[in-house]
C-alpha cells in the first residue's frame, strides 16, 4: 500500500514529467496545424489528452489505495493487449510504426484492476511509439505481447533495441521529477509514459519490470493468475 506522503510526492513528480510531455504534442499540433495535417492533428490530440487521462487515473487509485487494496477483477490479458493495440493504432501509425499483437496460448484470466492495467500499457505505448524511431538504429515495430514465467503471467510491449534494459528505468526512477530527460539513454522527452504506467501499477500493488520476449527487449508487469476455479 503506498503511504500518504509518498503518494503526493508521486504525484508531484508525475505532473512534472506529464507538463514536460504535453509540451511537445502541442507544438506538432500548431505545426501539422498550419501544414494542413489534420488527420496527424486528431492523433497527436488525442493521445496528449490520453496521457492526461491515464495521470489522473493513477493518482486516484493511489489514493485509494492509501485506505484499501484497490478491488481486482478476472481479467483476459489477450482482450487487454488488443484494447490497447486499438487505442494506439493511430499514434502509431502516425509515426511510422507497426504494431503486433502476440498472444500465443491460452492463459485464462489474471487479477487486474481492467482500467488501470489497460491503462498502464497505453501509457507505456504513447512513449515507446514516440522513442523508436529516433534510436540511434530506429526500431518501426512494437509487439504487444504475454507470455509466461514462473512468477505468473507477463504483459508487456516489447521491440528490438538493447536500450530497453533494468539499469535505464533503475536511473530514470532515480532522476524521476530532477531532470526533464530522466530516461535520456531511451527517449529524450520526460517518458511521462512510463512513469505513469509505474504509478498505476504501484496502485495494483504490481511493479513494472524490464522483460525480454524472443529476443526482444520490452517493458511490461507480472500478473498473477486467477485460480479461482472455472467451470466449462
Amino acid at each position: 500500500m503506498v503511504r500518504a506522503e509518498d503518494s503526493v510526492i508521486l504525484s508531484q513528480q508525475l505532473l512534472v514529467s506529464v507538463a514536460e510531455q504535453i509540451k511537445l504534442p502541442l507544438l506538432q499540433i500548431a505545426r501539422l496545424a498550419e501544414l494542413g495535417h489534420t488527420d496527424r492533428v486528431q492523433a497527436t490530440a488525442d493521445s496528449a489528452l490520453q496521457l492526461l487521462d491515464n495521470y489522473v487515473l493513477a493518482v486516484r487509485l493511489n489514493l485509494e489505495a492509501e485506505l484499501t487494496p484497490l478491488a481486482l477483477e478476472p481479467v483476459s490479458v489477450s482482450s487487454v493487449l488488443y484494447d490497447v493495440g486499438t487505442q494506439l493504432s493511430e499514434y502509431a501509425k502516425g509515426y511510422g510504426i507497426n504494431l503486433e499483437l502476440n498472444v500465443a496460448g491460452r492463459y485464462g484470466t489474471v487479477m487486474a484492476h481492467r482500467q488501470g492495467l489497460q491503462a498502464a500499457l497505453v501509457s507505456l505505448g504513447l512513449s515507446l511509439i514516440e522513442a523508436l524511431p529516433a534510436q540511434e538504429s530506429p526500431q518501426l515495430t512494437l509487439q504487444l505481447a504475454t507470455h509466461r514465467c514462473r512468477y505468473g503471467v507477463v504483459a508487456g510491449l516489447y521491440t528490438d533495441t538493447e536500450r530497453l534494459t533494468g539499469d535505464v528505468l533503475k536511473h530514470g526512477r532515480r532522476l524521476h521529477g530532477a531532470s526533464r530527460q530522466p530516461l535520456l539513454n531511451l527517449t529524450q522527452n520526460s517518458g511521462a509514459g512510463v512513469f505513469v504506467a509505474d504509478s498505476l501499477l504501484q496502485a495494483m500493488n504490481l511493479e513494472l519490470k524490464v522483460s525480454r520476449h524472443h529476443r526482444l527487449f520490452g517493458l511490461g508487469a507480472v500478473l498473477q493468475p486467477n485460480n479461482q476455479l472455472q467451470l466449462i
